[in-house]
């Protein structure tokens, strides 16, 4: 698996709602609980109607949640990179998963189970609290995406999207902010609601209003504040 460089795993889980709240000694004793698996990319964790029963943190590299109608069309959800948790929603809901998780790229999640979970967090409300906060972000960015469809055009969505990637992936450079989403065309089309057609003309005159250059899987952001306007 390639990465670029030594991902400390304390680290990353510290970043993560459930590990957040807790201090020294409570993360270590929940760290003995967790498994730690490696995914090559495009390999599945679970699949969408699956019995959940376990939450995961990516440690290393990038998972994409999908959702696919019954006549085979898929909707990318969200992309997920370091620090980030999923799966937690069958932790208080023990019905089957909404969505199918698949690497992105090569990836490293930890694991926990809901059967060690649950009776861990009776004694410790904060952790909870902070797991349900996660829910609530997670609710309240799924009605700003419903929003963005009912009232904000293509390029607009395309703007915001890579300005949601930009803050979670994004790397400065001389030239502007680096964003390599590793989505192709049709995933990127997917993760908007649009068509791939529609997209690639909205990057296409991103770019050619000197707002952003395009790279396989990636863009450099050079003028974040006209995307920004735009996006709105």
């Amino acid at each position: 698996m390639e990465r670029g460089g030594t991902v400390n795993t304390d680290d990353v889980l510290g970043k993560a709602p459930l590990f957040a709240a807790l201090d020294r000694e409570g993360a270590a004793a929940l760290r003995t609980g967790i498994s730690e698996m490696e995914l090559h990319k495009g390999q599945i964790l679970f699949s969408e109607g699956e019995t959940g029963d376990r939450l995961y943190v990516v440690l290393d590299g990038k998972i994409k949640l999908i959702r696919t109608a019954s006549d085979g069309r898929e909707n990318l959800l969200s992309v997920l990179g370091p620090g980030e948790m999923f799966g937690e929603l069958s932790l208080f809901d023990p019905r089957p998963r909404t969505a199918s998780a698949i690497a992105l790229t090569d990836a490293r999640l930890a694991g926990l189970g809901h059967d060690d979970l649950r009776p861990w967090l009776t004694g410790r409300p904060e952790v909870a609290l902070h797991l349900l906060r996660a829910l609530a972000q997670r609710l309240r960015r799924t009605n700003d995406v419903m929003a963005d469809l009912v009232f904000t055009d293509v390029p607009g969505r395309v703007g915001k999207a890579l300005l949601d990637l930009a803050e979670r992936f994004g790397e400065r450079t001389d030239e502007g902010l680096r964003v390599h989403h590793d989505l192709t065309q049709e995933e990127l089309a997917q993760y908007v609601g649009a068509s791939r057609e529609t997209v690639n003309k909205a990057l296409a005159d991103f770019a050619q209003r000197g707002w952003l250059r395009i790279e396989a899987k990636a863009v450099v952001i050079m003028d974040a504040d006209r995307l920004q306007a735009r996006s709105r």
